[in-house]
């Protein structure tokens, strides 16, 4: 049987290019605050959030919320668990680059 082709190990929680580029932003243990994303990714607040709060239920980023003089802040950082699923994604991604260049 031939080998399954790479597209089968795509983690869909970074189907969104929102989501995908959340993950990446946060590589390399990165904690940015909300205000912070929001201009890195130029998306709105509300899309944020969504994307923010589909990782957090996955497990991939946590959330940790604090003052900032008698501002509140909402910092976000990638998890363990969500680190090593965006590097599994991207050997996947780069793999499906690799394997359309095989011809049979």
């Amino acid at each position: 049987m031939a080998e399954k082709h790479p597209r089968l190990r795509l983690d869909d929680n970074f189907a969104s290019p929102i989501r995908f580029s959340l993950m990446a932003a946060l590589l390399d243990g990165n904690e940015l605050d909300f205000g912070t994303l929001s201009d890195i990714l130029q998306v709105g607040d509300s899309a944020l959030s969504k994307s923010i709060s589909h990782l957090n239920v996955a497990g991939y980023v946590a959330t940790r919320r604090g003052d900032v003089g008698s501002r509140p802040r909402t910092w976000v950082r990638s998890t363990a668990k969500g680190e090593r699923a965006f590097a599994a994604h991207l050997q996947a991604l780069q793999e499906i680059v690799e394997f359309g260049g095989q011809r049979g």
